[in-house]
């Protein structure tokens, strides 16, 4: 996906979103184009951590948004959902369709709270009705911190190119302890299967990982079993309670997230 779009009148058209983005990483702009996007930046940082700080504990679903609700992998993720709400956690995704579309619908058919961060792009990303709080942002790096800083689990769905950056941001973060060791569950064994034998079979045996890299994740099709695996370590292992953190302040017109009801659907 170029971001490039071809116009039925043959012009290629450049989606303002994509030339945003290019021209923030193509180098050096000039001192006032670069201060006023640290402003954005910031701006997106502040509310992002406004809008979620009082989320209870949550686990973030990562997977492709290219699955429909026919494909056996949407209705996986969908019973993944479903599972993490019933257990009481929050399910967070990215807020587009596809898998991110099925967990945030297992949430909130199984009555649990279901966050969406989406990213601004000219395809393919429109947001999914099945979120209680939709929060969208500019930049990818600013969506992926805030879907890291407020989870405490991460359950990785078959997916491409994203999905993979962020399996292997979130095991990096583990790794080098920048993050506590959260659970990380890859759902869709057939699916995972030769990525683990590359990890197993060639990155462990060249030494490039350790083997308490590769022990740390779980891969499972059962639902159960995963979600059990991130209920043990978020309420035992982590010792963290099923409410939010830290209360709103009224003064500051902070509130707390609750789910919709159907009538606001």
């Amino acid at each position: 996906m170029s971001g490039v779009e071809e116009p039925k009148g043959g012009e290629r058209f450049e989606h303002p979103v994509v030339r945003e983005e290019r021209r923030f990483l193509e180098g050096p702009r000039s001192r006032l184009d670069e201060l006023l996007r640290i402003f954005r930046i910031v701006g997106e940082f502040i509310r992002g951590f406004r809008q979620l700080h009082f989320v209870p504990p949550a686990v973030t679903v990562f997977g492709s948004a290219r699955f429909d609700e026919n494909h056996r992998y949407y209705q996986l993720a969908r019973a993944v959902g479903a599972e993490l709400a019933r257990s009481g956690l929050t399910v967070m995704t990215g807020g587009g369709p596809g898998i991110m579309e099925a967990a945030n619908r297992g949430a909130h058919e199984s009555g649990g709270l279901s966050i969406g961060c989406n990213i601004k792009l000219p395809f393919e990303q429109q947001p999914n009705p099945y979120v209680d709080r939709f929060i969208e942002f500019r930049y990818f790096f600013v969506r992926k911190v805030m879907l890291v800083k407020y989870s405490y689990a991460f359950v990785v769905c078959p997916g491409g190119f994203g999905t993979l950056d962020e399996l292997f941001e979130a095991a990096t973060l583990i790794q080098t302890r920048k993050i506590a060791n959260f659970p990380l569950v890859l759902v869709g064994v057939d699916y995972w299967q030769p990525l683990m034998e590359f990890v197993r079979g060639t990155m462990l045996k060249q030494g490039t990982i350790h083997q308490e890299d590769v022990d740390r994740i779980l891969v499972t099709d059962d639902v159960e079993q995963a979600v059990r695996h991130i209920h043990h370590a978020v309420v035992q292992r982590f010792g963290m309670q099923l409410r939010p953190a830290v209360r709103p302040n009224v003064l500051l017109g902070e509130r707390l997230i609750r789910r919709r009801s159907k009538q606001g659907n």
